[in-house]
């Protein structure tokens, strides 16, 4: 899943100053989602569950990687967020945290804790998914593809299929069955259209600052129409769990958050602006929530 690092400081309300920063240094929001994914692999995997404890060890390992990886992210784009609007008062831009080495040691021991945690909770093969999507993210999407190819974002949304990769392997870490595979694709899909809508909104600002996003390559028009081209593709795929096993409360899921994605989208695609860019940008994060709880609730019902 890709850390888009939605929300600027000034939007995350009823928190106070100092968790404001540290909940947009480590961009939270996506990194509960990435969580969540991490959560729902485990539970969509045919076999045995592990003990409570251990699936909520393996969901905080998940969210701190992938927090570590948002804060290495911030601490590299540091010259770019101060080109953007946006992000300019990320603490790095405006120095409320100085860049500096230790920073960089403290975001790796994150990571380090965070797969470490992976293990005890689950296994090796858990951990090397755990590695892999903050590598896919603060290696592979924000050191050698952003500032290069509007390929980043999809190439990028790797990040989240190994957040479900890794939930899965605590279950089976031998064999990856087909329902949480289809939940990493889905992961996978997610992040374009949810990612570009929101370059949509800030087109000048990723402009201003010469990151080569799809807007910015082809102008928001077309960028909108991948926008819905790349929900209705979510969409049809998030069925494909319901052919797999997934009953109606996850089928239910998918319609309502799919329908409303689409819509949102369609509407994008009519109409260019900012505007709709972010409902629609807010309607993917509503789309994945409703998915991954929706696949959650679906198995714990049915034991």
């Amino acid at each position: 899943m890709s850390q888009s690092g939605e929300a600027s400081i000034a939007r995350t309300p009823g928190l106070s100053t100092p968790l404001r920063l540290l909940f947009d240094l480590f961009k939270l929001r996506i990194g509960l989602a990435i969580g969540l994914a991490a959560l729902t692999g485990a539970m969509v995997t045919p076999g045995p569950l592990p003990q409570t404890w251990r699936l909520a060890a393996l969901t905080v390992a998940v969210t701190l990687t992938s927090a570590a990886a948002g804060a290495f992210n911030q601490y590299v784009e540091r010259d770019l967020d101060a080109r953007m609007r946006r992000t300019r008062g990320r603490a790095f831009v405006t120095g409320q945290f100085v860049a500096g080495p230790e920073w960089l040691v403290a975001i790796a021991a994150m990571a380090v804790a965070g797969i470490a945690l992976a293990q005890i909770a689950g296994n090796t093969m858990s951990a090397i998914y755990t590695f892999l999507g903050a590598f896919t993210y603060s290696v592979v999407y924000t050191l050698w593809l952003k500032r290069r190819t509007w390929w980043n974002i999809v190439i990028g949304g790797l990040a989240g299929s190994f957040a479900v990769l890794a939930g899965a392997a605590a279950v089976s870490p031998t064999h990856l069955t087909p329902m949480p595979l289809m939940f990493a694709l889905l992961l996978f899909l997610w992040t374009p259209p949810h990612f570009w809508s929101l370059a949509i909104a800030y087109r000048d600002d990723y402009a201003a600052a010469r990151i080569p996003m799809l807007p910015v390559v082809v102008g928001t028009a077309h960028a909108s129409r991948a926008v819905l081209l790349g929900a209705l593709l979510l969409v049809a795929a998030s069925f494909v769990p319901a052919a797999l096993g997934l009953g109606w409360p996850y089928l239910a899921g998918a319609i309502g958050g799919g329908a409303y994605f689409v819509y949102r989208s369609a509407l994008l695609a009519h109409a260019p602006n900012r505007r709709w860019a972010m409902t629609t940008f807010y309607a993917s994060l509503f789309e994945l929530t409703l998915l991954l709880v929706s696949a959650i609730v679906d198995t714990a019902l049915r034991g």
